[in-house]
């Protein structure tokens, strides 16, 4: 108890010290705290909760799956290949530099240059200032995605960071990863990796209309769960993400907290690399991997019911979830393919997992290591926290790597984009694509569908993709992750959380 106490003094003497009434500051707990400030530098979820505070997007996703104005006011589609945004005037960034069209191009222009963001903004051909508050996006072909696209363009004040160093450096030390110039409700007054994120309300917010009036925000990373939850029940803190499932009754049977949950669409696998193992680059072995591991059993037993088993990336009531494919544990199967295969001894392989990322990530990890045993496949497991997993993941630097993924864009070919088509450093493609699977046809039917405007087409094109990767067992799907978020009474979160898991905070309101 002594961090909490220490946290609670600690939130007393801020408090104390700038005079503001309790009820407008927030204090939460994420499992972790952003690893750079860059909004290009990481594709990762934690990224964009950040860019939300500190940055706003063109438009962003509404609960109901479609698209809210933000930065931009309005948009309209000339042809089939041309889209305008009219930018919303007066819009401020932390700097006090106006936000113009020009600060929009520069932004997209950055984008395509991230090595993680290129691939999402591939198809994007050009972006161009017609004006000072108008910016017309041409696509390569007629693509049926680009407002979901346009929720990733958080505008950056170019001027800001031309002058300070606008480099994307990935784990590095930029000028970028570590000083900010947004739009955004909030503004980044103190930080400390690791420890704590004080965010403060930006006083000239373009958006007068937003209901949140909390005025300070101190977010203290805690990664380890049980710690997270008693510190909310305890009162040090009044909102925390995620909640692991064994505390999810506690937390409802508790008066003075709510419990939010929802259905979740990200899908938990784990990657088997074909080029850096031998044994994995045959297909009856990988096949065999997939049988071994129940993920029915992992769902119920590790994760207490709180997640779907899937066997394949598209969630149901995505355009491509294939209905015919059901998880398919089967140990006699999977023995079966392992002497077919010439690996009836089994082999060994190293297996590196996050341990705060995701929902029981490493309990899940120990849990398929322990499965693959009883094919004879010795794991060498490593976990670590995913400030230094990332760096590891992008090396490649085990056989077999765990990864979720939430699709960008709402959008099953996203999956596909960045977990299965073959790596491509220039087009991004494949970026995180940790097995280097590659498949031509994956490749041509996931580029096929990014331009294919008819849905019943597009489906047929994505449902075949998912049909391919679970033949050739591309990878093994685990689990779609449901989503928990928990708060003490009176701090208002449902209307401001989402599937995609990216809180907006800057219209809260705390009773």
């Amino acid at each position: 108890m002594k961090t909490l106490r220490t946290l609670t003094a600690a939130t007393a003497i801020f408090l104390g010290a700038v005079g503001m009434a309790p009820a407008q500051t927030l204090n939460f707990a994420y499992d972790a705290d952003p690893v750079s400030l860059d909004p290009h530098e990481q594709l990762s979820g934690g990224t964009l909760q950040l860019s939300h505070m500190i940055f706003d997007p063109l438009v962003r996703w509404n609960s109901e799956h479609g698209f809210d104005n933000r930065l931009a006011e309005s948009s309209e589609r000339i042809d089939e290949t041309t889209v305008r945004f009219k930018l919303r005037d007066g819009v401020k960034f932390h700097s006090g530099n106006p936000m113009t069209a020009a600060d929009v191009v520069w932004t997209i222009n950055r984008l395509k240059e991230s090595p993680d963001f290129k691939g999402i903004f591939a198809s994007w051909a050009s972006a161009t200032a017609v004006d000072d508050l108008t910016v017309e996006i041409k696509t390569d072909g007629p693509n049926p995605l680009v407002l979901h696209t346009a929720t990733y363009v958080f505008p950056m004040d170019s001027k800001f960071y031309e002058e300070g160093g606008a480099d994307i450096v990935k784990h590095g030390d930029s000028f970028a990863s570590k000083t900010v110039s947004g739009t955004g409700p909030f503004t980044i007054t103190e930080r400390e990796q690791g420890v704590k994120v004080v965010f403060t309300r930006n006083a000239d917010y373009w958006d007068t209309d937003s209901p949140g009036n909390v005025q300070t925000a101190i977010l203290t990373p805690i990664k380890e769960a049980p710690t997270r939850v008693a510190a909310l029940l305890a009162g040090d803190v009044d909102f925390i993400a995620p909640v692991p499932p064994t505390d999810l009754e506690r937390i409802e049977s508790d008066p003075n907290t709510q419990l939010v949950t929802m259905s979740g669409t990200r899908i938990i696998t784990l990657q088997l690399n074909q080029q850096r193992h031998e044994a994995l680059a045959n297909m009856k072995v990988r096949q065999a991997m997939a049988y071994a591991i129940n993920n029915e059993g992992i769902v119920q037993k590790i994760m207490k019911g709180f997640g779907t088993a899937g066997e394949q990336m598209s969630p149901k009531g995505y355009i491509g979830h294939n209905p015919d494919l059901t998880p398919r544990f089967d140990l006699a199967k999977a023995q079966a393919l392992m002497e077919e295969a010439g690996y009836a001894d089994g082999f060994e392989a190293t297996m590196m997992c996050p341990n705060n990322r995701y929902v029981n990530d490493f309990k899940i990890c120990e849990a398929s290591a322990a499965m693959l045993a009883k094919i004879g496949i010795k794991i060498d497991l490593t976990t670590m926290p995913k400030a230094q997993y990332w760096p590891k993941f992008d090396e490649r630097a085990a056989d077999i790597m765990m990864i979720g993924w939430h699709s960008d864009t709402e959008d099953s070919a996203n999956f596909y984009e960045f977990l299965a088509m073959t790596p491509n450093e220039d087009t991004g493609r494949g970026q995180y694509n940790s097995g280097n699977y590659s498949n031509a046809k994956v490749d041509e039917l996931t580029e096929a569908s990014l331009v294919e405007t008819k849905g019943d087409t597009r489906a047929e094109q994505l449902q075949m993709v998912e049909k391919i990767l679970h033949d050739e067992a591309a990878f093994i799907p685990l689990h779609w992750q449901d989503l928990a978020w928990a708060a003490r009474s009176g701090v208002n979160i449902e209307p401001v959380l989402n599937v995609m898991n990216f809180p907006y905070l800057g219209d809260l309101v705390i009773e």
